[in-house]
This record gives structure tokens, C-alpha cells and sequence, in this order.
């Protein structure tokens, strides 16, 4: 939950850069309820989520040492769009996606088996006392 959070508040951030970016070019306000618009933003998520992902963790999961694993040495760009695409079903669903993790033997999300990835944590190195 804490790195849904962290996330979450760099994709806000990520979203005002994104929207200044449309903003101030066209010198006029977007439309409430613009699909185009609302698609971009969209667009601007995945890529952050994607490129993140890709890399083995997010700027949360980095900061709560948790690591994306996939099959293969590099998740796909398909697999980064099926487990976001997932991860997005699964949050309008009521959060049913995550809270299969509970239940699952590998506390493996929808997104997770979706896209063949599973999130592991590795423990913070102890300081000398």
C-alpha cells in the first residue's frame, strides 16, 4: 500500500508536467472530460509505470525495497502494458485485484498473473550497532 501511495504522488507529479506540456502550447484550458486528453494522461502512466517496471522497480517499490521479477531477464513492453492495463481493472473493481493477493500462495495480484511478473522484498541491509 505504501509504495501505491508513494507512487501515486509521483504520478500526480508526472501528470501536471504532462498537462503544462499540452497547457501552455495550445494557450487554452482543456475541457473537462476529454477522452483525448484523459487517454494521454493514461498514455503518460503507463509510460512511467512501463519504463519503471522494465528497470525491476518504481521510485516506490525503490523506496520500500521491493523488485518487480518477470520470466525473463527484461519485462516486455507487452507485459508492462497487460500488467498495467490489470493493475488499472483491478483498482475499479473495488481493489478486488489486490486483495486476491491475500488469498493467493504467492500473494500474487491479478496484475501479477496477468502478466507473469511477482513482486518480491528484500530486506534493508541492518546497521552496525
Amino acid at each position: 500500500m505504501a509504495v501505491m501511495i508513494y507512487d501515486g504522488l509521483l504520478l500526480i507529479a508526472l501528470w501536471m508536467i504532462a498537462a503544462i506540456i499540452v497547457i501552455i502550447p495550445l494557450d487554452a484550458a482543456v475541457t473537462p472530460g476529454n477522452p483525448l486528453f484523459q487517454i494521454y494522461l493514461l498514455i503518460v502512466a503507463w509510460l512511467y509505470f512501463a519504463i519503471c517496471w522494465r528497470k525491476g522497480q518504481t521510485l516506490g517499490m525503490k523506496a520500500w525495497n521491493v523488485r518487480l521479477i518477470a520470466r525473463q531477464p527484461v519485462i516486455s513492453w507487452t507485459a508492462t502494458l497487460v500488467r498495467f492495463v490489470v493493475a488499472v481493472a483491478s483498482l475499479f473493481s473495488f481493489g478486488l485485484g489486490f486483495i486476491w493477493s491475500i488469498f493467493h500462495p504467492r500473494r500474487a495480484t491479478w496484475h501479477d498473473l496477468a502478466s507473469g511478473t511477482f513482486l518480491i522484498t528484500r530486506k534493508r541491509p541492518s546497521g552496525k550497532q
